[in-house]
């Protein structure tokens, strides 16, 4: 079991810090804004394999906040990048 859990936390570290780098070094907002949205899925992962590791759901609703704020998000940015076209045309 304890190498299962150094195997979880190496594969998301390691696509945490690719993910920063993708976010800080992003040319385009739309990278930063993919990127973003890969950050919060491998946060809400942690918490799933950890609610499934230790058997409980309290960290449930914190899934579901870090879901609507990860779709609002791309959502409204989306429409910004929209608009920024529309303008430039």
């Amino acid at each position: 079991m304890n190498i299962l859990l150094l195997a979880i936390y190496i594969v998301f570290g390691i696509a945490g810090l690719l993910t920063l780098w993708r976010i800080v070094v992003g040319p385009s907002i739309l990278d930063r804004a993919a990127a973003s949205d890969v950050l919060l899925t491998l946060v809400m992962c942690v918490l799933g394999a950890e609610m499934a590791i230790n058997q409980h759901t309290r960290t449930l609703p914190v899934l579901l906040v870090i879901a609507a704020v990860s779709v609002f998000g791309s959502i409204s940015i989306a429409r910004f990048v929209a608009r920024k076209d529309d303008v430039g045309r």
